[in-house]
């Protein structure tokens, strides 16, 4: 069955990266397109990013585009999120779905347990 946990989060200061990864004890990610939500305080959750089944395509949501990029890795089964000069706006909890499709855009089916992410400016 499906059980999704996110990890690698923290507390950093403006400019910092961060690696989180999403791994799964349930689906193999090879099986499913990955998302990357998160949701900050008092408001709704956010898509991120998301990368299709065989991984040749990703999406990116303008907010931090240029600055994280997503991958996969079959072999481990998991997904990482790397984040690249990261901004205050970035603080919030980051979280992974699954796209049952494949494509990567849609509808997510499950839903993971978060890490947080701190920038303090």
């Amino acid at each position: 069955q499906v059980h999704l946990v996110a990890s690698g989060g923290g507390l950093v200061q403006v400019g910092d990266s961060l690696r989180l990864a999403c791994t799964d004890s349930g689906p193999a990610f090879s099986n499913y397109a990955v998302a990357w939500f998160r949701q900050a305080p008092g408001k709704e959750h956010e898509f991120v990013a998301s990368i299709s089944k065989s991984g040749g395509n990703r999406y990116y949501a303008n907010s931090i585009k240029d600055r994280f990029s997503i991958s996969k890795d079959h072999a481990e089964n998991t997904v990482y999120l790397q984040m690249n000069n990261l901004k205050p706006e970035d603080t919030a909890l980051y979280y992974c779905a699954l796209d049952t499709t494949g494509r990567g855009m849609g509808p997510y089916d499950f839903w993971g347990l978060g890490t947080q992410v701190t920038v303090s400016s």
